[in-house]
């Protein structure tokens, strides 16, 4: 019981670009009938390592060389985006799928993506609350008029009322906004108050609070499994640093945020022991018998392929095992 995540960070430290994605898609096919619950992919811009730019055609492929494991793409950014135009991918992606992708849309936090865009940082806030109103209606495939235009997304998607949009965000506005709009809520840190907040927001605009995931702050985000973990930590240990480091560069100490670790070094990433792990057999045994999945990163930071290939196989072919779990 694993799920995957792919970034397709490719710094000049690791594996090249077309080797990262060509192991992500064969991981993912690879992985579904081995335990794999939900394969993850994000979505940021201008980033000097390459990080995934277009996660919906990144999904498509994915969809394409695997039938059941859902596809989460977590975020989209939604106030950079066309929301009808946007709606019309989904719905396409709905079908190749099956029906299997879902979304996170969210504000993003990097002035520098707004710029590349040609779109005002500061308006933000507004700008999402329009498109994300938009969005909703468009995706479910019913013609409406906006503003005097006539919209009308075909194909109709296969899921009914269109693919399953959440939004995310670590503040109190962005748990109202996702109250308000009627959809479920995916925060950046556990704090209970974001979970009130988004109750509230619904409940005062006439909806059934949705899914509202509120992940703890020890929970491990990127997770490999090890016989040896300290020589574990000696051949990742670089990969996860970049990892670490390039999210630390785009974000504020004080956000929160549960994935995060603004460790300068691999000693201080390790002792941390909180967002970025390198677990024994046993340990993930465990973890995997509480019912948690393992967070798996594969090719974190452009690990080379042939590496991340052997531990992903200690998860399928040792700890899965050895914990009862089942594909």
């Amino acid at each position: 019981m694993f799920a995957l995540r792919f970034d397709m960070r490719a710094p000049a430290t690791g594996a090249a670009a077309t080797e990262l994605y060509a192991a992500a898609l064969e991981m993912s096919s690879w992985a579904e009938a081995r335990g794999c619950v939900s394969v993850l992919v994000c979505e940021h811009h201008m980033a000097a390592d390459g990080y995934l730019p277009a996660p919906l055609i990144f999904a498509s492929a994915l969809a394409a060389r695997t039938s059941t494991v859902p596809i989460f793409i977590a975020v989209v950014i939604l106030p950079l985006r066309d929301p009808i135009r946007l709606a019309e991918e989904m719905a396409v992606l709905d079908l190749v799928s099956g029906g299997r992708v879902s979304y996170v849309a969210a504000l993003g936090y990097r002035p520098a993506e707004y710029e590349m865009f040609g779109v005002d940082f500061r308006r933000r806030g507004a700008i999402a609350e329009e498109k994300l109103d938009l969005l909703l209606r468009a995706k479910s495939g019913a013609p409406f008029e906006h503003e005097g235009r006539r919209i009308h997304v075909t194909p109709a998607p296969v899921t009914p009322g269109g693919p399953m949009v959440m939004w995310g965000g670590g503040s109190q506005a962005a748990a109202r906004r996702a109250g308000r709009h009627g959809v479920g809520f995916f925060a950046q840190s556990g704090d209970p108050k974001l979970g009130v907040a988004y109750e509230q927001a619904s409940q005062e605009a006439g909806h059934v609070p949705g899914l509202c995931i509120l992940p703890p702050p020890e929970l491990p985000m990127t997770t490999f499994v090890a016989d040896d973990v300290d020589q574990a930590w000696d051949e990742l240990g670089p990969y996860l640093l970049h990892d670490a480091v390039s999210y630390a560069a785009w974000n504020d100490p004080a956000s929160g945020t549960t994935s995060l670790s603004f460790a300068q070094t691999v000693d201080e990433l390790r002792a941390e022991n909180r967002s970025h792990r390198i677990l024994s057999v046993d340990e993930a045994v465990e973890l995997v018998r509480s019912g948690t999945p393992l967070s798996l990163h594969p090719l974190v930071g452009g690990l080379p392929p042939d590496i991340a290939w052997r531990y992903l196989r200690t998860v399928t072919d040792t700890v899965l095992p050895a914990a009862g779990a089942t594909a």
